[in-house]
């Protein structure tokens, strides 16, 4: 997902770096609605999956002061990984879909 972005703000980049006609504005405006309301999809998902996981760590950290057992222990530092490496990604996500609205708002008012 991370490539599929990555490329697609490259390719908005070199599309806004010319002068385009507005029959072209208007197809490239219909595209990038397709595509933020998708990428707005998957930021949600993340959203859901970042934060179902740092609840998950807070309860076995929970759990670990309770029982002192050292495999709890080991559960909430994975869950501690999978927070952050969720918070990481939630982060681009959440960054490149606010440079494609940026992108959007040059074309939005042609019609």
């Amino acid at each position: 997902m991370t490539k599929e972005i990555r490329a697609y703000l490259a390719l908005l980049e070199q599309f806004f770096s010319v002068e385009h006609t507005e029959e072209e504005l208007l197809k490239m405006r219909a595209e990038m609605l397709k595509r933020i309301e998708f990428y707005q999809h998957e930021r949600l998902i993340h959203l859901i999956v970042t934060m179902s996981f740092a609840v998950f760590f807070l309860l076995s950290l929970m759990m670990y002061f309770s029982a002192r057992q050292i495999g709890i222990l080991l559960l909430a530092v994975l869950f501690l990984i999978m927070t952050v490496a969720y918070i990481k990604h939630y982060y681009f996500l959440e960054n490149s879909v606010q440079k494609m609205y940026k992108f959007y708002y040059k074309v939005e008012k042609v019609e």
